[in-house]
């Protein structure tokens, strides 16, 4: 997009508006259901703090697709994503990935991916986290089979580590640095 907007495909807890608007500070001016071919959805992404829970991620996979929101957003609020989001640090990357929705034709369009070596296959999801996905694929209508899906992942109660960083956590999230 020319006019300092860009596309960002959420697939994770910031499919949530609450989480996307509340935690990261970042207000969509659309949201879109989106499929993005060639990717495949799983939760091997370590915190950034040890608290034995695993985040969503994607990884390539020409057989599968994954489902998720195409938030229009500012480039202001990309470059604060990627900042809360731990790029510069390498919690994540930025990826191009190609998603198409019902309104759009196919877009070339920002997403957030693991670097490989830092996948941790052996976390699981927690529950509240698990929660927050079936909480934006609903939110945003989501197809019934993909929100089943995300129901059926296998999901842990949050444990007492992460319970007692998430405030702390969270507050420095909302922060514009």
């Amino acid at each position: 997009m020319s006019d300092g907007r860009v596309w960002y495909f959420a697939y994770g807890s910031n499919m949530e508006a609450a989480t996307l608007r509340g935690r990261r500070g970042v207000e969509p001016s659309r949201a879109l259901r989106a499929r993005a071919a060639g990717w495949r959805l799983v939760l091997d992404k370590p915190p950034l703090l040890p608290v034995g829970e695993a985040f969503a991620n994607i990884v390539p996979d020409p057989h599968a697709a994954v489902l998720g929101v195409l938030y229009e957003i500012t480039r202001a609020d990309w470059e604060h994503l990627e900042l809360t989001e731990g790029v510069r640090i390498g919690n994540y990357r930025s990826v191009t990935v190609r998603a198409s929705s019902l309104a759009e034709p196919a877009l070339e369009v920002n997403a957030l991916a693991l670097s490989s070596d830092r996948r941790d296959p052996t976390l699981g999801p927690s529950e509240r986290y698990m929660a927050r996905l079936v909480a934006g694929a609903e939110e945003h209508g989501l197809p019934a089979e993909y929100v089943a899906f995300l129901r059926a992942v296998p999901a842990r109660p949050e444990t007492p580590e992460a319970a007692a960083f998430r405030p702390l956590l969270e507050d420095v999230l909302r922060r514009r640095w």
